[in-house]
């Protein structure tokens, strides 16, 4: 699949100025960020700055108060989450969520769907392909496996709806570094095939090297964005705004 890089190109995900909130608790203010087809977005900050729910604001778990989410040119805010999935979006959530009492093989086919109606889809076989430990482990139940495995389990999951956007909360946070190794590597055979995907992680080099743009987020606003090349060439940045 070729990447979209018209400038007038509609993106596939554009989120425009959104706010949301907890209560009465801000987190998000007028946060803008988008994704064109056929590219992989990375979206960084600290810890507590707004990252997750801004997954929240786009999968419509926790709807923005202002502000507008269009998947392909269609307007989601307000949609209930289900609806949103339906129309091709797959989470890869932060603390995996797999269901426990399923085996891998049933957490895998639950939610099998051809979302591109494409003549390639992502099947069982497929997963396997990509992730032999799952076809080792396909009768053990989701709660008998490792994190790795969890982690595994949940990117295959949510490529088995063949989603038209895949979205990945912490894609390595806190896994063993063989497995944080073969996650990225899965990234990058992602974006070959141009699999479009929003990625959150730490690891600025990966990211740098697989990413096409990257936005930065600080207390709730997008405070960068840029390109991998341009984001290298300021390490002060990746202090302030990272930590690094």
């Amino acid at each position: 699949m070729a990447k979209e890089t018209s400038a007038d190109a509609m993106p596939l995900l554009e989120v425009d100025s959104i706010e949301t909130c907890y209560g009465l608790s801000q987190v998000l203010f007028g946060l803008s960020l988008s994704i064109q087809k056929g590219e992989m977005v990375a979206l960084m900050g600290r810890n507590g700055m707004g990252k997750t729910t801004t997954v929240r604001s786009i999968m419509g778990l926790t709807a923005p108060r202002a502000g507008n989410v269009r998947f392909d040119g269609r307007e989601v805010r307000g949609l209930p989450a289900f609806r949103i999935a339906q129309l091709g979006i797959g989470l890869v959530p932060e603390g995996r969520q797999i269901f426990p009492n399923l085996t891998v093989r049933e957490n895998l086919v639950a939610a099998s769907a051809n979302r591109l109606s494409s003549d390639d889809p992502w099947t069982l076989e497929k997963i396997h392909a990509l992730f032999p430990r799952l076809a080792e482990r396909g009768n053990n139940m989701g709660n008998q496996l490792s994190g790795g495995e969890q982690q595994m389990l949940a990117i295959g999951r949510a490529l088995m709806t063949n989603p038209r956007l895949l979205i990945l909360d912490e894609a390595t946070e806190g896994l063993a570094p063989l497995i944080r190794e073969e996650i990225w590597n899965c990234l990058s055979m992602l974006k070959a095939r141009g699999q479009s995907v929003l990625v959150i992680d730490k690891n600025v080099e990966n990211l740098a090297r697989i990413a096409d743009r990257h936005y930065i987020i600080e207390r709730g606003r997008s405070v960068w964005n840029g390109t991998s090349e341009q984001l290298v060439a300021e390490p002060d940045l990746q202090h302030r705004y990272l930590g690094i």
